[in-house]
């Protein structure tokens, strides 16, 4: 596990705090053996994919910096019970079991088939982990364990689930991204007797926890929505947008959202498209709309930190790097 440990390494010089135990599963842990990709961009710190659908879906194993990120604000100890929402090919429910140990147990959950065959596939010499398919995100799994301690959602949710933090027992916690589709924030969601506290742990970009909601196809209002939102909170930080130009956008934002939700998308359902609502509203929007686009276009492909990547600087003691955002 050489490369595990120089990467290791990296990451900690890049203020990456990694704990001795975290340290210890992951380079136990091969991650060669929950993907059939390349592992290789994996210890230059970047996301590895594990799973592909015919319909163009694509699911990956997070960066390993986020990786040691979310098992560090996770404060693991042996014998607990940990809830993985979200599959991430297996791997960090592996190196969740590592450090739990053999009288913890990790139960993880995954609205995909595809992604729970997988796991079950790359899982069978972990006896402390369980998998199962869940209907979707905001329903209870049916017989799941009343109380809950350490709860894990490696995929972007806008809230916590009803049914997931009402569980939630006096000192447990959540940990997830919230946010909508374009960024999100990690949150940790602590109970304390009958309040919960939230924790932002700051910035993060996480893909949907269903691999059928990353599949190719137009862009539906909502996720429009997400990205303008995203747009326009950078453009009031940077200072770039005038009053007329906040509220022009605010105003959008709030009619895409408004619109049904089982409206096909532009080019579909037999509606013309000049006449497709989204269409209309981006078009009265338009001075606005085409004049932030290039900032659009920057949301769209966002560069990814990568703090642990091969070509950082080991020589270099003091060269002024603030890891201030995480990426998925």
């Amino acid at each position: 596990m050489t490369d595990m440990l120089a990467l290791l390494r990296r990451l900690e010089k890049g203020g990456i705090e990694v704990p001795e135990h975290v340290k210890k599963a992951m380079l136990e842990v091969d991650i060669a053996d929950f993907t059939d990709y390349d592992v290789e961009p994996f210890f230059a710190d970047r996301p590895i994919p594990f799973l592909e659908t015919e319909q163009g879906g694509l699911k990956t194993i997070s960066a390993p910096h986020m990786i040691a990120t979310l098992l560090h604000h996770l404060e693991l100890s042996e014998g607990q019970e940990v809830v993985l929402l979200g599959a991430k090919g297996g791997y960090i429910a592996a190196l969740v079991a590592m450090i739990v140990g053999e009288h913890g147990r990790v139960r993880l959950l995954d609205p995909s088939q595809l992604a729970i065959e997988h796991v079950q596939a790359r899982l069978t010499h972990w006896p402390t982990v369980e998998s199962r398919v869940v209907e979707a995100v905001e329903v209870a799994p049916v017989a799941f364990p009343g109380e809950l301690n350490r709860v894990l959602i490696t995929g972007q949710v806008r809230d916590l689930p009803e049914w997931l933090s009402s569980r939630i027992v006096d000192g447990g916690f959540a940990l997830a991204p919230l946010g909508n589709t374009a960024g999100q924030h990690l949150m940790k969601v602590e109970r304390q007797g009958d309040e919960m506290f939230s924790t932002d742990l700051g910035p993060v970009s996480f893909g949907p926890i269903d691999v059928r909601d990353t599949e190719t196809g137009p862009m539906n209002p909502d996720e429009l929505a997400d990205l303008l939102e995203l747009t326009l909170e950078t453009c009031e930080e940077l200072e770039m947008a005038d009053e007329d130009e906040r509220t022009a956008l605010q105003d959008l934002i709030v009619e895409l959202r408004l619109l049904p939700a089982d409206l096909p998308p532009p080019g579909e359902g037999g509606i013309p498209m000049s006449e497709h609502p989204m269409i209309q509203l981006m078009w009265e929007a338009s001075p606005s709309f085409l004049r932030l686009w290039p900032m659009l276009q920057m949301m769209l492909h966002p560069n990814l930190a990568q703090p642990g990547a091969v070509d950082w600087n080991e020589d270099d003691e003091d060269d002024g790097f603030n890891f201030d955002e995480f990426k998925r």
